[in-house]
């Protein structure tokens, strides 16, 4: 560690020369829809003083190089005949190269003279996109506060986006079940991408993902193009950038949350391939063993890496090879304390070994066949899996005196194993679509995504007379999922685009098929930048896979699966959106919804149990049998006040009204888990500059949200059960107090010669405030008699640090 401190301290305070600090600027141009080259292309760049300017021309395979960049925050633009002008910021620093890759957008009809006010900033990759989406910037989101360099949290600032949960990164949208996302990469569904991710679940407290290999992707939260299926809330559509063509790189990062290591580069230069290779391991290990406290005795271990293998082809065509995954494990050994002490990570009443892992590999296909059509094909394998043992611990208290003064600990009289399992998920996916521009006003987007599904689930638990294991899963079994779709797009005009398409999706294991799912969107320009954007759909989802092959007894003790035949859960999404953009960076957005979800899997005993409340925290659900009658809808209205990052500072503002609610199958209308009713989130930054090439960047986020919903425990049920079980009646009419969390960020970043450092500190909930997460199944050991009922709170003050180091090799 002081050798650390020491080289640290030593880069910090080099010398720096007087010259002037530059670097390159590389990326490509190319058509939207098509993703052809845009030959000779226009691109420059002015730096902020406007005195000096930059400029390249796009050579034939789209690729643009700018070379020598004074370091700091520039405006790029790319002009093309026939095209719309497009304008991005462009950050240069010291340390590695600044990659802009522009897709640009061809003019309906063509005018003597177009006259630009300002750019809409932040529009979707998507050209099929047109209500509900918004683009993810790695940029723009990394400078959020409290968000931990964790996609799924840097995306909870967004309008209509809950995550009012510390422990996990659970992405709630519109009132929705976290079970309702769906995440992509490359164009393939995969697995959950978290640490310690739960079965049936999308969340967790440690992303896999890592935001350093990501390029802008999109994010959907309602009535999605059709190419997007099996999801009923949001996707996630996540893109992986292509490695430095030209020159190595690297990146080191030494912080609280991890360790990681990243390189980039060049394989041949001549053919312009190239890679990106990046792992990271848990860092929380080194602190314990330096006895510095880190909240909990029990110690998360994770360690994840990705890469990606990129050879272009001639004409802007390419084939990539890329891939992803992560590793975790915990020990909550509860059976190791002494005092009377609340474990905030585990059950109060047994000790848990917890373990997870998730892979993913795939080999992509892109190619610009003609200047009117694209083609992209992936292929990809991937895995998911997940394993615990439960030990039920009974225990009692001891009671001595030391000194004359009174000291009760704890002693575990005995320890048996109560339950344990494993379940794994391989895939075998692949995507294919064709985009055609059929003229500058038509354009068709076809293609078909398909999963061949193997799973192997075996999980049992003690039971009820305590003398063997029963099995609740032993299922091994092959299915597939198949989702053709077409999407059609009309430039009416300069002003308007329509959009319409048709999913389908057939599921084998259940025998689902839903036919033609319709998909329309619609958008208009008025007058002074502002659009006006609705969009409707009809979207399916299976239910989580482990619950097909939950298994109950019948009379004669053999095994039923009850449940193995559920339908979709389907959803019909409408929205309409006003949008206003500024000069400068400004735009303010609107946008109102509704929801309608039906064929939801519901108890066929009367109850208020259904599955639209299912999805987040770490339990996995054993249900009785269901059946798909349950409904549910959602309405809100969102707006969001957002300046990009533009003279040196930034600030977003988003609120969301809505409501949230659902029927069982007793026919009564309840508040669904997820109804906080409301959230805003108000962030900002400020960067400073001194001495042309250092800066010091602050951040302040607040967010306030709704209490999580309860209602009232079955005190009996829960303790034969051993864990909580709540009454059907005033279920979730109950509310703890409203959600507040302030964090602060602070960065430094010093730009050497070849090298550029940084440090930062992300102060998570710095004013330690204690929200309620929810109730937990917690025996009093000192009143055996009293309600095993526990209030259990989030996380409080979290400081996150970290060191980074980034440079580059000599040609």
């Amino acid at each position: 560690m002081r050798i650390f401190l020491l080289t640290l301290v030593i880069s910090l305070c080099a010398n720096i020369t007087g010259a002037q600090i530059t670097q390159n600027v590389r990326g490509t141009v190319v058509d939207n829809e098509t993703k052809f080259p845009l030959i000779g292309a226009k691109v420059q760049i002015f730096t902020e003083d406007t005195i000096q300017l930059f400029r390249a021309l796009v050579d034939e395979n789209g690729s643009f190089r700018i070379k020598n960049v004074p370091i700091g925050k520039h405006k790029l633009v790319a002009t093309y005949m026939s095209y719309e002008t497009k304008s991005v910021p462009v950050t240069v620093n010291s340390g590695k190269e600044s990659v802009v890759n522009l897709e640009m957008s061809e003019e309906v009809f063509e005018t003597e003279e177009v006259q630009i006010v300002a750019q809409r900033k932040g529009e979707v990759l998507n050209e099929m996109a047109t209500v509900s989406a918004r683009q993810f910037s790695v940029e723009e989101t990394d400078r959020y506060p409290g968000s931990r360099s964790d996609p799924a949290r840097m995306a909870s600032n967004f309008a209509g986006v809950q995550g009012a949960d510390d422990s996990r990164n659970d992405i709630v949208i519109r009132g929705n079940s976290p079970l309702g996302l769906l995440y992509k990469v490359e164009g393939i569904d995969i697995p959950n991408p978290n640490h310690f991710s739960t079965s049936g679940s999308t969340g967790g407290p440690v992303s896999i993902i890592n935001n350093k290999i990501l390029g802008n992707s999109d994010f959907f939260m309602s009535a999605f193009p059709a190419e997007y299926g099996n999801s009923t809330s949001g996707v996630f559509d996540l893109k992986l950038r292509n490695g430095n063509q030209s020159v190595h790189e690297f990146t080191g990062q030494f912080g609280f949350l991890g360790t990681e290591v990243m390189a980039e580069g060049p394989i041949n230069k001549d053919k312009r391939s190239s890679y990106i290779v990046m792992g990271r391991y848990s860092t929380l290990s080194i602190f314990q063993s330096l006895g510095i406290s880190i909240g909990t005795d029990a110690v998360p271990i994770y360690g994840d890496g990705a890469f990606k293998l990129n050879y272009p082809l001639k004409k802007g065509g390419a084939i990539s090879v890329w891939g992803m995954g992560g590793k975790s494990q915990i020990d909550i050994k509860i059976s190791d304390q002494t005092e009377l002490t609340d474990e905030v990570y585990g059950e109060g009443d047994r000790d848990q070994y917890f373990g997870t892992s998730m892979g993913v590999v795939g080999l992509s296909y892109k190619k610009p066949v003609s200047t009117r059509t694209f083609l992209s094909a992936t292929f990809a394998v991937s895995g998911d899996e997940q394993h615990s043992r439960h030990y039920l611990l009974e225990r009692s208290l001891d009671t001595s005196y030391i000194g004359g003064q009174e000291k009760i600990t704890i002693r575990t009289d005995s320890i048996y194993q109560l339950m344990g399992y494993q379940f794994y998920n391989t895939k075998l996916s692949g995507y294919f679509s064709v985009n055609h521009k059929i003229n500058k006003k038509h354009i068709l987007k076809a293609g078909i995504n398909m999963d061949a599904i193997y799973t192997n689930n075996v999980d049992s638990v003690l039971n009820e007379t305590g003398d063997a294991f029963k099995l609740r899963h032993d299922f091994a079994g092959a299915y597939t999922l198949i989702q053709p779709f077409v999407q059609y797009k009309w430039k009416v005009n300069p002003k308007m685009d329509f959009t319409a398409g048709l999913h389908n999706q057939y599921f084998s294991l259940s025998n689902s098929l839903s036919v033609l799912e319709p998909r329309l969107g619609w958008k208009y320009v008025l007058k002074k930048n502002q659009v006006i954007t609705a969009g409707a759909g009809l979207h399916s989802q299976t239910q989580p896979l482990y619950l097909y092959s939950y298994q109950q007894y019948d009379g004669d003790g053999n095994p039923v699966r009850h449940n193995k035949n559920m339908d979709f859960t389907k959803s019909i999404h409408s929205a309409i959106g006003y949008e206003r953009s500024f000069k400068k960076g400004l735009n303010v957005k609107a946008e109102t919804y509704f929801q309608y979800l039906y064929n939801v899997p519901v108890e066929i005993e009367s109850s208020a149990l259904s599955l639209i409340n299912m999805g987040s925290g770490f339990q996995r659900f054993f249900p009785d049998s269901l059946q798909n009658t349950g409904t549910g809808r959602n309405y809100g209205i969102e707006l969001t006040i957002q300046k990009y990052f533009n003279k040196s500072f930034f600030f977003l503002i988003t609120g969301s009204l809505y409501d949230s609610k659902y029927k069982g199958s007793d026919g009564v209308e309840r508040n669904t888990d997820y109804n906080g009713s409301y959230t805003v989130n108000v962030l900002g930054g400020k960067e400073f500059n001194f001495k042309g090439n250092q800066s010091i960047s602050l951040g302040l986020k607040c967010t306030t949200a709704g209490g999580k919903r309860y209602g009232y425990v079955d005190v009996e049920a829960s303790k034969e059960a051993q864990e909580l079980v709540f009454l059907s009646e005033g279920y979730n009419t109950r509310q703890f107090k409203d959600y507040f969390r302030l964090d602060v960020k602070v960065n430094y970043k010093l730009n050497t010669k070849k090298i550029t450092h940084e440090i930062g500190l992300d102060l998570v909930n710095i004013l330690n405030t204690r929200n309620l997460l929810g109730l937990a199944y917690a025996p009093n050991l000192s009143n055996p008699s009293a309600e095993p009922i526990a209030e259990r709170t989030q996380l409080g003050f979290l400081p996150i640090f970290y060191y980074r180091i980034d440079f580059k090799l000599k040609k």
